[in-house]
């Protein structure tokens, strides 16, 4: 329903900054650094004369259920309707979201958030009768219908429509699905209650000689201390208390794993896999062409994991080894003028039509810059097809913030290409392309970078970051896709998922991963435990896939100006399948060529990085 796009907190820096931090109120942020939403609604009067009007609108779809078979014309009526609300509610739901990210302290808004919430549910209600009801007709009928030339710019919408019919169940069977969905997930309930709210780490020592109490968050910062001892003392005791409930977690994930083969055999898919990659368009060749490269490129990451060692001088490494910086961190403040400029002159390979709207973003007020009392954490970029694609940021003045903000702008041209060139109902694209479009955008500012600074420390800092940037989104999401295949295969054979069978089948995974030079610890054989992602249902896939696509993108529009064909796959939306759209920028993402180029180009900033650092080969 919801059209919003949104990446949470990306490279969110620790560091503080500027002179506009968490303790200024909202309204003493100066305007310039907010976004404007007044040109969703000019006031919330406009607003609620907006949701009045809405709720008055829901009335007009009555007369189409029933009848959406009765001929072309009221199908075509029936979906205009049907569209029209849905447009109309999104631009709700972005005023109340956003206003309420201003400051989450604020109870007005609070309030006005909620109120769009309980609006969804009723659009949701009301509009909940049409793919059925379309899918009911029969096919022959609605396959006349659709030669009608008013419904022939809809010919995509409903072949994605009708791609569901042989995987919809009769209306009685479908509600009694829906009626078990809660029951269905308690499992994933369960694990995140427990993982969010009720794991107790117990203490810890912090390098500054303070007892804390371990979070995740905590954690996270020790495994990127300098000094081993610090690391291992976080990573044993984190995993002493997920081991310490391992028959717990191990019934959690065999819980909602037996759920996605349930799931899928009603649906009459072959496996939990096609259920969930074929839902979304996307071949499951993609799937196992990206476990099959990765696997033949492992070699690449083990020569990684043994520069650490050497670079680290240590004697073995261990998995709490992976995370900690090759080199020190880098005396580069950048301010959020600084990075504005740096932005345009990173983004200029995709052409001054690309920079106009970057541009546009930064003089219209589509941004909102810095942290204050109540803000929403993270970054997101986030609109409708009605409003500007807005940005909220919480900015710090570090080279890690500008990677954020090239990042969320990508997202947002991406927006503003695709919502300025196809119609409302072909106007948003799924997260199978959009990380593609903001990743491309981070591969673009570190080639700018490494071509700017000469200095070989800036390089290798740069370098450093890519390469572990790369690791943990291309190689560790597929060792997570591999994982995730493997325990639904287990149980769709009838094979127990217990703790001790998915331990084994996880720390040898590892090592394959990692090589013969990482030191194989106990503890990360249970690593599945904590891994929210596996609870999604396939779709960690996508984060490698799409880094992979755009580190290709990338040098292609680099290397042989291919910018127009990129912004091809930018302007096409939902007009096409995934796969179609992507193609459009010249990636066949069913074939290994694109990952092979990735790979590449890992590889070539793996030797700039060990040259840099007195370690070739």
């Amino acid at each position: 329903m919801s059209k919003i796009s949104e990446k949470g907190g990306l490279k969110q820096a620790n560091a503080l900054g500027n002179n506009y931090m968490g303790q200024i109120k909202r309204q003493e942020v100066p305007t310039e650094l907010t976004w404007d939403l007044t040109t969703v609604f000019a006031d919330d009067q406009a607003f609620e004369e907006a949701v009045a009007a809405l709720k008055a609108s829901l009335a007009d779809l009555d007369q189409y259920v029933g009848h959406l078979g009765d001929s072309a014309q009221t199908l075509l009526a029936g979906l205009e309707t049907d569209l029209q609300i849905e447009r109309s509610f999104e631009k709700i739901y972005v005023y109340a979201n956003q206003k309420y990210d201003e400051d989450t302290a604020n109870n007005h808004y609070a309030g006005v958030y909620a109120q769009a919430q309980d609006l969804l549910a009723a659009v949701s209600q009301a509009t909940a009768f049409f793919q059925p009801e379309v899918l009911a007709i029969d096919e022959k009928t609605l396959s006349a219908y659709l030669e009608d030339q008013a419904l022939v710019p809809y010919r995509h919408f409903f072949d994605v429509l009708l791609s569901e019919k042989a995987h919809t169940l009769p209306a009685d069977q479908e509600a009694l699905l829906a009626g078990a969905s809660t029951v269905l997930s308690s499992a994933e309930q369960t694990f995140s209650a427990l993982d969010n709210a009720d794991m107790d780490f117990g203490d810890v020592v912090t390098e500054n000689g303070e007892v804390e109490e371990l979070t995740n968050g905590l954690y996270g910062v020790m495994l990127r201390s300098k000094n081993q001892p610090t690391r291992q003392q976080a990573f044993t005791t984190l995993y002493d208390a997920y081991m310490a409930l391992k028959n717990t977690f191990a019934s959690t994930l065999s819980s909602t794993v037996k759920k996605h083969n349930f799931l899928a055999k009603t649906r009459h898919y072959q496996s939990a896999k096609e259920a969930a990659v074929l839902s979304n368009q996307i071949p499951t060749a993609v799937y196992d062409t990206l476990t099959d490269r990765v696997e033949k490129n492992l070699p690449l990451l083990h020569r990684y994991v043994s520069l650490r060692k050497e670079v680290l001088g240590l004697e073995e490494v261990h998995s709490y080894d992976l995370y900690v910086s090759l080199t020190d961190d880098v005396d580069l403040p950048v301010t959020y003028e600084d990075a504005k400029a740096i932005a345009l002159k990173a983004l200029a390979p995709l052409g001054e039509d690309y920079l106009e709207v970057v541009k546009k973003a930064f003089a219209e007020r589509w941004i909102d810059v810095v942290e204050n009392k109540g803000k929403r954490s993270g970054a997101y970029s986030g609109g409708a097809y009605d409003t500007n694609p807005y940005i909220l940021l919480n900015w710090q003045d570090t080279l890690d913030n500008v990677y954020t903000l090239v990042h969320e702008m990508g997202h947002t041209v991406h927006s503003y290409l695709t919502r300025h060139n196809q119609p409302y109902h072909y106007g948003d694209y799924p997260i199978f392309l959009a990380e593609i479009a903001s990743t491309t955008n981070e591969a673009l500012l570190t080639d700018y970078l490494l071509k700017t600074y000469d200095d070989p420390k800036v390089q290798a800092y740069v370098l450093n970051q890519y390469l572990d940037g790369f690791k943990g989104t291309v190689f560790r999401q597929t060792e997570f896709a591999d994982f995730e295949a493997w325990i639904h295969d287990q149980d769709a054979a009838g094979q127990p998922l217990t703790a001790e069978a998915m331990a084994a089948y996880y720390g040898d995974l590892d090592s394959k991963f990692y090589g013969p030079d990482l030191t194989k610890d106990p503890e990360i054989a249970y690593e599945w435990s904590r891994i929210p992602h596996f609870y999604y249902n396939f779709y960690v896939y996508q984060y490698a896939t799409g880094e992979a696509a755009a580190t290709t993108l990338a040098q292609n529009i680099l290397e042989k100006g291919e910018a127009e064909r990129y912004k091809d796959y930018l302007k096409a939306g939902n007009s096409a399948s995934p796969l179609e759209v992507i193609a459009k920028a010249g990636v066949d993402m069913t074939e290994g060529a694109y990952l092979d180029q990735a790979f590449a180009v890992f590889e070539d900033r793996l030797n700039q990085l060990e040259a840099l650092l007195g370690q070739a080969k």
